[in-house]
């Protein structure tokens, strides 16, 4: 049962977007999302038509994100960790949800899903997985990296490379804070990721 202010096509507090409400721009935006093919997990439930509530910001936001996943040089292993990360220090079950089943396709192990899912220790972590749950544990979690965290991080993946998985974790956490306020709802039926939250 959905809650009363929950819109029961988009799952969310907003209504799906319709193609027909856009100005020749905000189509080519809308048909990027809606694309099935398109790099969107989702589609039109989510963040994709949340996003599209505000064509401009979806169109200024859109590249970014395309970068930060695909071209800022951070495989698609390590991005999924990343992602988790944040999605677990945010509480955020719709990401988790999409994220988990994508992580076990780039190749991130069940024992480390489970890690970052029960915010279980990091001992015997791969160096570079260590240090990106830790980052995100004490970015997200405490709101201060150590120096012992922000030094490790920096020799592994040096300025440029730093900066670029920062702005992805930062990325999902505002995209946390959308779906939050959105109160997005995740999808029925016994498959869906669940991640165990207050």
């Amino acid at each position: 049962m959905l809650p009363p202010d929950i819109d029961p096509a988009s799952r969310c507090r907003l209504p799906l977007p319709k193609r027909e409400d856009f100005d020749d721009e905000g189509k080519k935006v809308f048909d990027y999302v809606a694309d099935p093919k398109g790099q969107t997990i989702r589609g039109l439930i989510g963040p994709g038509g949340i996003s599209l509530h505000s064509p401009k910001l979806s169109q200024i936001t859109r590249p970014v994100g395309k970068f930060l996943r695909f071209e800022s040089g951070i495989s698609p292993r390590l991005r999924e960790i990343a992602i988790l990360i944040t999605a677990r220090e945010c509480d955020s079950r719709f990401e988790w949800a999409a994220h988990e089943p994508e992580a076990l396709k780039c190749g991130v192990s069940q024992e480390i899903i489970d890690i970052i899912k029960y915010r279980k220790d990091t001992k015997g972590l791969d160096e570079v997985d260590d240090v990106i749950v830790t980052l995100g544990r004490e970015t997200f979690g405490k709101r201060k990296v150590s120096s012992e965290t922000f030094a490790r991080a920096l020799k592994i993946f040096g300025r440029e490379g730093l900066l670029n998985l920062v702005a992805l974790m930062g990325n999902y956490a505002s995209t946390a804070a959308m779906l939050c306020v959105m109160d997005m709802q995740l999808d029925d039926g016994p498959d869906v990721c669940i991640l165990p939250v207050p």
